[in-house]
């Protein structure tokens, strides 16, 4: 019996010095791996912000964080306020987020300085694939919901809710929560400090 329990006892201390090495191992290997994913992540938004502004050659001249209340949630926007190489400003690239069928809906929109529409690319999304993840091509220019070139003053929506804008086929909640994001973007980049030199939080609130 006592051989019983000192076998016991002896599993229980391997097993736990198992685990303390293993977390010890992954740890290290998460820091490793940490610096080059960051890297990733910094290029993969520097390459999208390119895109939505639809310049090859830019600055980020600065970036603000707006906040908006929007039925009693806060949600945070950041703003990349972008200059050519000649020190002209182009308008900005908004990130914004909202929730989609399968989670949430991060999408990445350019505007010019007028407030339209020049790109926009899909940071992060879990829709389903074949249907609400269309929305990366869908809304593109010359496809069936092209929203390229509009300005969302009016906000923009789909047409089944009597807007302009074609919903996914089969999608409805996802071209409406893109619509929203885009809307949402639109409102956080109008909100943005005009004194570029304070770097300041805007914050304003939404019905």
């Amino acid at each position: 019996m006592k051989k019983l329990e000192s076998s016991l006892l002896n599993m229980v201390l391997v097993l736990t010095g198992v685990a303390v090495i293993m977390g010890g191992i992954l740890a290290y290997v998460n820091h490793l791996t940490e610096g080059p994913i960051n890297d990733q992540k910094a290029k993969a938004l520097a390459d999208g912000i390119k895109s939505v502004m639809c310049v090859s050659d830019l600055n980020v001249a600065k970036t603000d964080t707006v906040k908006q209340d929007i039925k009693g949630k806060e949600f945070t926007y950041i703003i990349y306020q972008t200059q050519d190489a000649q020190g002209k400003d182009l308008g900005a690239a908004v990130e914004s987020t909202t929730g989609g069928f399968g989670g949430d809906l991060k999408v990445l929109v350019g505007f010019d300085t007028e407030g339209k529409i020049l790109g926009y690319t899909l940071l992060e999304h879990a829709e389903t694939p074949g249907l609400g993840a269309k929305a990366d091509k869908w809304f593109q220019k010359g496809e069936k919901g092209d929203i390229i070139g509009k300005d969302p003053k009016e906000p923009l929506t789909v047409s089944k809710d009597g807007g302009q804008v074609d919903a996914i086929t089969a999608s409805t909640i996802t071209s409406r929560a893109f619509l929203l994001a885009v809307n949402n973007a639109y409102n956080a980049y109008k909100a943005t400090p005009v004194d570029a030199q304070t770097g300041a939080t805007g914050k304003v609130k939404s019905e």
